[in-house]
């Protein structure tokens, strides 16, 4: 049987990372096998392009960023996820399409058809299976972000293009309601994970 594939988002400073060994225990203690994994990176390639793309000293173009996202996610599909899901694991993965169409498309402004024609491309019809939206106000993502580890590329940009970001993440549960769900990244962690484990439950082969 096929594995189930799903993905975490939000914007920088949402919390979503601390969130992923508690999920991936919690469908570990339900019998899956379990493959976590993040973008951009994933392989060697895209960790090497991962470095270049958070790295601050790089100027890159928003036409550039997103090719080289998309570079890296055709090669963690084809030499990861798609294997892993084949085997019947169930792939837990930092990040998706989903953050390109937001940060690059709505954060840097590049279209949505070329966004789109570039999905098409690399992944034809594959979609997750869910994928878990952390949204937090802007101000208390920066917040986060102020007492975290030295800024990368993204971490340093303005509240405006993270506002931006936000609402591109929003217009994407609005357009996929049934994919892409909503957790209240505000609330206190077990709240959090209240959530989290109803729509993992949800999920068909969860239980």
């Amino acid at each position: 049987m096929r594995g189930r594939f799903i993905t975490l988002e939000g914007i920088d400073g949402a919390g979503k990372s601390t969130h992923i060994p508690w999920i991936a225990d919690y469908l570990t203690g339900r019998g899956r096998e379990v493959r976590t994994t993040r973008e951009p990176g994933g392989t060697p390639l895209g960790e090497g392009l991962r470095a270049l793309l958070l790295d601050p000293q790089q100027q890159v173009s928003p036409e550039t960023e997103t090719l080289l996202m998309f570079a890296a996610r055709n090669e963690h599909l084809r030499r990861v996820i798609l294997p892993a899901l084949e085997r019947g694991e169930w792939v837990l993965c930092d990040r998706f399409t989903d953050a390109t169409f937001a940060y690059q498309g709505g954060g840097r402004g590049v279209g949505l058809k070329q966004l789109e024609a570039l999905e098409r491309w690399v992944q034809g019809g594959l979609q997750p299976d869910l994928t878990l939206y952390f949204d937090v106000p802007v101000e208390t993502a920066r917040e986060r972000l102020d007492s975290a580890r030295s800024a990368d590329r993204f971490e340093r940009e303005q509240g405006e293009f993270f506002a931006r970001v936000r609402e591109g993440y929003l217009a994407r549960a609005r357009r996929f309601p049934q994919r892409i769900r909503i957790v209240d990244s505000t609330v206190a962690l077990p709240d959090v994970q209240r959530a989290l484990r109803i729509e993992l439950d949800r999920m068909p082969g969860a239980a």
